[in-house]
């Protein structure tokens, strides 16, 4: 296994690893269970560090520095370095799973905006803040509603 194929491997083996918390973060986010994200989040965050740290050595070790996400010209050295057809191989399974992730990743994004539309919509329900309309008072001033009725007033 030349030494880039053997990059992407462990490449493959670190967004896998990613595919699989992210599947973990959508089952939490289903079922409720909020207090799992934080552990989630801190293993994504070292996961996205590693995957970070292996694109650049992809970058680095074929000789595409700051192109290490230039999938153009990732694929254009490939072409000129026919010897490596594992690293080809791998490469093209490395951007199924990497798009894999991205779906994912925003799924539960539309999943956290929806938590997060229900908690605000709940909260305004218990602070009472939805749009009240204002009356004017006996001064000619506008006031706002206090709930009570017009013909309490009289």
């Amino acid at each position: 296994m030349t030494p880039l194929a053997n990059l992407l491997k462990r490449e493959t083996e670190a967004v896998s690893r990613f595919i699989l918390i992210l599947n973990s973060e959508q089952e939490a986010l289903k079922s409720g269970t909020p207090d799992l994200l934080t552990q989630i989040n801190s293993e994504k965050l070292l996961l996205v560090d590693q995957l970070n740290q292996l694109g650049a050595e992809r970058a680095q070790l074929a000789d595409l520095a700051g192109t290490a996400t230039d999938r153009t010209k990732m694929a254009a050295w490939l072409q000129q370095h026919p010897q490596e057809k594992q690293s080809a191989s791998l490469w093209v399974k490395l951007l199924k799973l990497a798009q894999e992730a991205k779906a994912l990743h925003e799924l539960n994004g539309q999943l956290i905006s929806l938590h997060l539309q229900r908690t605000t919509d709940a909260i305004s329900v218990l602070t009472q803040q939805r749009k009240e309309h204002s009356l004017y008072g006996s001064n000619g001033q506008s006031s706002a509603t206090t709930g009570s009725r017009i013909v309490d007033s009289a």
